[in-house]
């Protein structure tokens, strides 16, 4: 591994104008396809293998021509103080309205609430239903504008008016504070690497990287269904780790300038070494991406394979266009400890052989490992004890800002109908192979009446053929409450007595139920999930470093970093602490795939740091020092970068919670804080202790094991042979050779 990327490096190094060339084309390539593509949709919201989705199917089987997965809209209508909706100027003003909402294009059908029952009981609250051909993201601008426009003359009348549901959608925008959390990263660069010159260049092909995935997820979204935030997190994602991956190599780079190699010689070195670790990292982290598909929800898949191609193309970057930029700086790109104190702090050559700070920390945690790793711990299950209160659901226009109009209509909802109104169920009867399904239906309706936290069951509704029915339910509370949960889970317990009497099935379906069955099956799915991530990851670690303690203590670090993470996540967006500081203005329950995308991102990115850390230590250990000096040696040449790449990271993912999305929004913020954790507080205290405890048992790897494993060579043993002697003809035959 260390000889192929060593020449892979030289040549990239010595041939940097075809490589150059190659990643250039590429991007024009995917930024022409992004062009020509049309805007990114929402993704179709599909859960197989779950009631909800079934239900869904089985109304577009049975009710066609109904625009099922169409968007939708609700008006709501607010009287004045001490007036009626049913006054006769404020009706006027309704039915107008209804009457140009339904002259739009794309409309499939308007409700007016004087006939279907759309009028609260006070009469002070009354709402439309706008349904739309459809999906919200393919609408066209006219009909959103045509929909907004219809209600300002309600408005003029004295009318309140708000709009909720989806057909307002528009794509998330993340803000200029993404913007900071890269210039922040610029910053960390220009003092790590001592130079604008060699800050610029992991910014430079990190944005390559990150341009040439999402122009390419761009390009493919309409083909491929993927929604409108697949993008954004690829981004969120390549960027971070582009940048990082970039810094290694670059710093690798400085560092073997500084032992007297000369450039081209230093190159290939470089991505020997550092690049073996990036290769490493980047597939942990695409396993863990990847592995999201065995949650089997689309939506997850596609935005975990998107990002996962994001990251692959950030270390083939780090192995290819790194070394050919390189070539290009030249001298400009100093070796190590050449830099002012003011960018780098750089030492004068007279304190040159002062300890740094990482050599001072590592020094420090060797002398008190226990001390060190019992704090360490402790702290972390502090912060992870909110995540004991952790309850899941999925946003709404209830966890929007107060200031948009879909929250005010979610409010008005909910005042003149009660909170359950916002969240229906949809219970559909499939009496196909009952004897009497008008009877069913009936019986259906009324023992759901019977039950608890129910407010209204509404007449069935047959389909044409008479065999199938609707009977919408609105519960007694709001959507995301545990008692709706417990509603959903007696009305199938109701549909399973049914089935068993009349051979009818009974199933519960609508936005709520969805909910709670994606809950369901992302709790189903978390342990499988983590056993086969963390199993293949823990199998690679073992072949990385030829251990079997310091993978295991890598896999049970991640469990405490993204335990505590999570609970920093309950704290601040379902219990409210600092949440004026990170802009939530709604609490509530945690977004149904934040704790297994944290899983699947964090532990890709936690791995990053062990990778980088340990193999630099690993080498100290292999050249000859003693476990406790090896750690010492390790962190004197990897802390310093370690901790900037850390840095640049949260930067990039902090930048992130300026969204308007709120599933962004707070991906952000997990993945930020899951950074801080595991980068600060598990790479650099617990594991330096661990292994300081463990002395040489940390590596100890069975014999027969040891034999049986290729040997990777992440360390770059290897490359002792290779001093710069071959010739450049040589090089080149040997890369394609290999």
């Amino acid at each position: 591994m260390a000889t192929f990327l060593y020449r892979l490096g030289r040549f990239s190094f010595r041939k940097r104008h075809f490589v150059a060339l190659f990643w250039v084309a590429l991007l024009a390539l995917a930024g022409a396809g992004a062009a020509g593509a049309p805007a990114a949709g929402n993704s179709s919201f599909s859960i197989p293998g779950t009631e909800a989705q079934k239900a869904f199917d089985l109304l577009d089987e049975r009710f066609p021509g109904t625009s099922a997965d169409g968007a939708t809209a609700r008006v709501v209508f607010k009287a004045p103080d001490g007036q009626k909706m049913t006054d006769p100027g404020n009706k006027a003003a309704v039915q107008d309205t209804v009457d140009e909402l339904s002259g739009g294009t794309e409309v499939a059908q308007v409700t007016d609430p004087y006939q279907g029952g759309g009028v609260s009981q006070d009469g002070t609250v009354a709402y439309s239903s706008v349904t739309y051909k459809v999906p919200g993201m393919e609408l066209e601008e006219s009909s959103r504008e045509a929909l907004k426009a219809a209600t300002e003359d309600a408005r003029d009348s004295g009318l309140t008016v708000e709009i909720g549901g989806d057909a307002l959608q528009a794509i998330p925008e993340t803000g200029s504070a993404e913007i900071i959390g890269i210039g922040i990263a610029a910053v960390v660069l220009v003092i790590t690497l001592g130079s604008l010159l060699a800050a610029g260049l992991p910014l430079l092909t990190a944005i390559v990287g990150v341009g040439i995935g999402v122009a390419t997820i761009t390009a493919l979204a309409n083909t491929l269904d993927l929604g409108s935030t697949t993008s954004i997190l690829a981004s969120m994602i390549g960027l971070a780790v582009g940048i990082d991956y970039a810094l290694f190599v670059v710093s690798r780079y400085r560092a073997e300038l500084a032992e007297g190699r000369e450039r081209e010689e230093a190159a290939g070195r470089a991505v020997g070494t550092a690049g073996s670790a990036v290769v490493f990292a980047g597939l942990t982290v695409v396993i863990a991406l990847v592995g999201l598909s065995v949650v089997n929800i689309p939506m997850l898949t596609k935005m975990g394979i998107a990002a996962a191609g994001t990251v692959a193309v950030a270390v083939l970057i780090a192995l290819t266009l790194i070394p050919a930029v390189l070539g290009y700086a030249g001298r400009r790109v100093r070796p190590a400890g050449e830099k002012s104190k003011l960018l780098g702090g750089g030492r004068a050559k007279g304190k040159a052989d002062r300890p740094n700070m990482g050599t001072r920390w590592a020094s420090f945690v060797v002398r008190r490992p226990l001390a060190v790793l019992l704090l360490g711990i402790v702290g972390l299950g502090a912060a992870a004890v909110p995540a004991g209160s952790l309850e899941l659901g999925l946003p709404d226009d209830g966890s929007q800002p107060t200031s948009t109009t879909q929250r005010r209509a979610y409010d008005l909802l909910s005042e003149g109908f009660g909170p359950g109104f916002n969240g229906p169920l949809v219970v559909v009867v499939d009496a196909q192979g009952s004897d009497d399904p008008q009877a069913v239906f009936q019986q259906a309706g009324d023992e759901i009446k019977a039950l608890d936290n129910v407010v209204n069951v509404a007449p069935a509704a047959p389909n044409e053929a008479g065999d199938t029915a609707t009977i919408a339910v609105i519960p007694d509370a709001k959507p995301s409450s545990v008692a709706t949960e417990d509603l959903v889970h007696d009305i199938r317990a109701v549909g399973a007595d049914i089935k068993d009497g009349t051979g009818a099935e009974v199933l519960v379906t609508g936005a709520t139920a969805m909910n709670i069955d994606v809950s369901q099956k992302l709790n189903d799915a978390l342990v499988p999930y983590l056993v086969l991530v963390v199993g293949l990851a823990f199998l690679l670690l073992i072949v990385v470093f030829r251990s079997i303690l310091v993978p295991l203590k890598a896999a049970l670090g991640f469990l405490l970093s993204v335990l505590a993470a999570l609970g920093a996540v309950v704290a601040v967006y379902q219990w409210g602490w600092l949440s004026g500081l990170m802009g939530v203005e709604e609490t509530g329950p945690i977004m149904s795939m934040m704790p297994i995308f944290m899983v699947g991102v964090v532990f890709g990115l936690a791995m990053d740091y062990e990778v980088f850390l340990v193999t630099r230590i690993r080498e100290a250990h292999v050249h000859g020092e003693n476990p406790r000096q090896a750690v010492v040696t390790g962190f004197r040449y990897s802390a310093r970068v370690v901790t900037a790449a850390a840095v640049i990271m949260m930067a990039v993912f902090a930048g992130f919670i300026g969204s308007s999305d709120s599933m962004v929004k707070m991906i952000g913020f997990g993945l930020a804080i899951a950074v801080l954790f595991d980068a600060f507080v598990v790479r650099m205290a617990i594991v330096p202790a661990v292994l300081a405890l463990l002395g040489a048992k940390a590596w100890w790897l069975p014999k027969w094991l040891d034999r049986a494993l290729p040997n990777v060579d992440v360390e770059g043993e290897s490359l002792a042979a290779h001093d710069g002697v071959a010739g450049k003809d040589d090089e080149d035959k040997e890369l394609v050779r290999a």
